[in-house]
């Protein structure tokens, strides 16, 4: 049998330096493999820095401006895709003009969509009956809450609707959908 020596024994030092190498290699795999798989669940960012979301018809295209208006009345409301893919009615103001703000589609109450009704000036839910006036604002329960607000802004034709963060002007509360 033949006996170790000191020379044959590896320093602590090597060991220590191998177990950090295998960790680093290890770890830097593992972190990898799994950037791909966590960035799939965070969602991205839409509209650049101002996170905002571009207006999407009925077939999924881009909203413009000029076609909007071109083929909307003054008074019109209808309705794009737009934040979080909600429904959400952009406005034709008297002007021939879009107004500076969208009217989020779902009702607070429970969620449906809520159509307008050009005869009753009001938008109705169809679910339990709540009202909203012409622009969101609730009237009639069981709804609790008025709807949500978008900002509507115009850039190079494009339709974009971003958050809304301010005072809601129509109670003078702050916004609850924030």
């Amino acid at each position: 049998m033949t006996q170790l020596q000191a020379s044959d024994v590896p320093g602590m030092g090597r060991r220590q330096f191998m177990n950090l190498v295998m960790f680093g290699s290890l770890t830097g795999v593992a972190l990898g493999a799994l950037y791909p798989v966590v960035s799939y669940f965070i969602p991205p960012k839409p509209g650049g820095g101002g996170g905002g979301t571009t207006a999407k018809d009925a077939l999924g295209n881009d909203v413009t401006a000029s076609g909007w208006l071109a083929s909307h009345p003054e008074g019109d409301r209808s309705l794009v895709q737009g934040l979080k893919g909600d429904p959400t009615y952009l406005l034709v103001k008297a002007e021939g003009t879009l107004a500076g703000f969208g009217i989020n589609a779902v009702c607070t109450h429970l969620g449906c969509v809520v159509p307008w009704n050009p005869g009753k000036n009001r938008f109705i839910c169809p679910c339990h009956g709540s009202q909203y006036d012409d622009n969101g604002k609730v009237v009639r329960g069981p709804a609790p809450l008025s709807l949500a607000l978008a900002h509507v802004e115009d850039g190079n034709d494009v339709v974009f609707l971003k958050p809304w963060k301010e005072t809601d002007f129509r109670t003078g509360d702050s916004p609850w959908w924030v």
